[in-house]
């Protein structure tokens, strides 16, 4: 599972962490996730008033196909408050939105959080990455500390949409090598583990900049038009794009295949332990790519390619179908991958 680039990770202390959320689909996966991972250990879970007290394995009804691991089916769930979170160094936050407002800024206060929730996301002062795009994006956050006078070194990092993340990956790729892109229809078929969509907003300013002095994301002026849909898919979410660059002429589909193969991510070259090998695979393939048989292409963390082709009618440059993992790089994993990053740029 170790980065192919550098092994920063060999050298890094363990981090205690806390799961907000663990008995959802999203708080699952991190347990998994985090079980076998080298640095980072879960210390303390937490889930709603209702399964406090119980054993995580009482609580949790597991849906993972791996069974619950070994260190955390008698732990004890604890209530979502900071208080019984003492000895945390990490929190990662599973929670839906609507707890994850009450919740998430009482924990930011204190500790480092990770969320998965989209409340705070479009938040000016609240970093939105996608690990593999705009981990510079992670500058936010020693404004936001000031703004809520945040003790020690607690702060809040979302990651984005889960449909979002499989079309912004392949985005930040075209746009390193061809300019930006102008407009964009996306109609996306997303597995039942899924959430709805927020791609016209949350896409432009994943693919936005960081004001000079890091106190804003400036987002991408990128026209986007969305249709989501739900398909009877456990997990994958499956994205059909077409696209307009602002170069003309355009690219070809040679060279934007390549260009999509060769993306390397800031996640790959600091040596973030979780970062694929290859942010994205390209499928030469005319059936690729496929849910059963390539979201989990680079353990879930990786985006599948294929169908590159012109746009014949003229009314777009390129058109695509791109793969994701909705829970592990379009979730939990992306909030791991963040981590990691924010542990080796020296935020936590």
């Amino acid at each position: 599972m170790a980065n192919h680039f550098v092994s920063n990770y060999q050298k890094l202390p363990k981090k205690r962490c806390g799961i907000l959320g663990a008995t959802g689909a999203v708080g699952q996966r991190f347990i998994l996730l985090l079980s076998e991972h080298p640095y980072l250990e879960i210390s303390t879970i937490g889930a709603s008033e209702r399964s406090a007290g119980k054993s995580y394995a009482e609580a949790a009804q597991w849906r993972q196909s791996e069974p619950i691991p070994a260190t955390v089916a008698n732990m004890a769930v604890q209530e979502c408050r900071p208080e019984l979170f003492k000895g945390c160094d990490i929190i990662f936050s599973g929670l839906n939105t609507t707890k994850a407002q009450e919740v998430e800024l009482a924990f930011a206060g204190l500790y480092p959080v990770f969320s998965n929730a989209s409340m705070y996301r479009m938040d000016p002062l609240t970093p939105l990455v996608v690990p593999t795009v705009n981990l510079a994006h992670m500058g936010l956050i020693t404004a936001q500390q000031q703004h809520l006078k945040s003790e020690g070194k607690g702060f809040l990092v979302t990651n984005s949409n889960c449909a979002v993340t499989g079309i912004v990956i392949p985005f930040a790729a075209l746009q390193a090598k061809f300019g930006r892109i102008l407009e964009v229809s996306v109609v996306t078929l997303q597995a039942l583990s899924g959430a709805e969509s927020k791609i016209e907003t949350e896409a432009c300013k994943i693919l936005g900049s960081l004001s000079p002095e890091k106190n804003q994301v400036m987002p991408q002026q990128m026209r986007v038009s969305a249709a989501c849909n739900r398909v009877p898919v456990l997990d994958g979410h499956t994205a059909c794009v077409s696209l307009r660059f602002a170069t003309r002429p355009p690219p070809n589909v040679l060279a934007v295949e390549a260009a999509l193969q060769s993306y390397i991510s800031e996640a790959q070259t600091i040596g973030c332990y979780s970062a694929p090998a290859q942010a994205i695979v390209v499928h030469k393939d005319p059936t690729r790519p496929q849910p059963r048989l390539d979201r989990n292409m680079e353990r879930g963390y990786a985006v599948s390619v294929g169908r590159v082709r012109e746009d014949e009618s003229g009314i777009f440059d390129i058109k695509f179908v791109a793969l994701s993992h909705n829970i592990i790089i379009g979730a939990a994993g992306s909030s791991v991958l963040n981590c990691e990053a924010a542990i080796l740029k020296g935020y936590c």
